[in-house]
């Protein structure tokens, strides 16, 4: 694939197969940026659970200059991050359960996104079983997370990776040869019309490229060796999965309103006939 055809493969999932018979393969193998899906998700709907969120003091209320006084921080998470809280075992399991309960009743009266987000990658898994994260002696992970990130609030260069960046060896997800993230757009931070949700670069981790990372000089490696990437442009509604092993960075949370994504990662392998779901 020339560097001029590295572009996601979409935009709904009948179209996606049809030109892709195996798109989590082509995505392990970073042949394309993306799975994108366009309005997998009625924006009006978004709406609604945005104002189920502030309602429930789950994320704060953007337009309430108190709340923001009292609580400053750039990202509220909505559900359990195992790269938040992993280092204890027990209280990720914990966290995690509580937010399954959480979940049960939280989309009440809505079109549940998690299991929209799960039945587009039962579709485009063929055969493979999509499930949450489990480990052998049957603990649950949370299903999925949403990250609510307010101004200013960015991601420099960087993959999301359970071993290769948390060496979170004792997990169960940590066999997965690839791993894969899957964003749900729930609104934009929109400023001056710009709505960038990530920037996926060509380019997968090494040991090399983690140098420049650390470094902070990435944007300089990136030049100098020609390095292609795909700006990700999605709007309320819009979903995409993408290899988490490619470097890729979020620009800052512009404007009043928060950028807040449903999001999740998957563990894939070809020889694994089941494909492990988690946040």
């Amino acid at each position: 694939m020339s560097e001029s055809t590295w572009v996601p493969i979409g935009s709904d999932l009948d179209s996606i197969l049809a030109s892709c018979p195996d798109p989590l393969r082509a995505l392990s193998k970073a042949e394309i940026p993306a799975i994108l899906i366009r309005q997998a998700y009625d924006p009006a709907q978004c709406d609604g659970l945005i104002r189920r969120f502030i309602d429930l003091g789950l994320m704060r209320d953007p337009d309430n200059a108190e709340a923001a006084a009292k609580d400053n921080r750039t990202r509220i998470d909505i559900g359990t991050s195992l790269g938040n809280k992993g280092s204890d075992q027990d209280a990720f399991f914990a966290h995690a359960k509580e937010t399954r309960a959480l979940f049960e009743t939280l989309f009440d009266g809505f079109k549940n996104p998690v299991t929209m987000m799960y039945d587009a990658l039962q579709k485009l898994g063929g055969e493979k079983n999509i499930v949450t994260a489990y480990e052998p002696d049957g603990r649950q992970y949370g299903p999925a997370v949403f990250r609510v990130h307010y101004g200013g609030h960015s991601y420099k260069p960087h993959i999301d990776h359970v071993v290769l960046r948390e060496k979170r060896f004792t997990y169960g997800v940590s066999r997965y040869q690839h791993q894969f993230a899957g964003v749900l757009c729930v609104q934009n931070a929109l400023h001056e019309g710009h709505s960038t949700q990530a920037i996926l670069h060509r380019c997968l981790w090494t040991e090399d490229v983690q140098q420049h990372i650390a470094n902070d000089t990435f944007h300089v490696h990136a030049a100098q060796e020609h390095i292609s990437n795909y700006t990700v442009q999605l709007e309320q509604g819009d979903m995409y999965f993408f290899n988490t092993r490619l470097i890729h960075e979020v620009p800052p949370v512009e404007g009043s309103e928060p950028r807040i994504v449903l999001a999740t990662f998957i563990g894939y392998d070809p020889d694994e006939p089941e494909v492990f779901v988690w946040s």
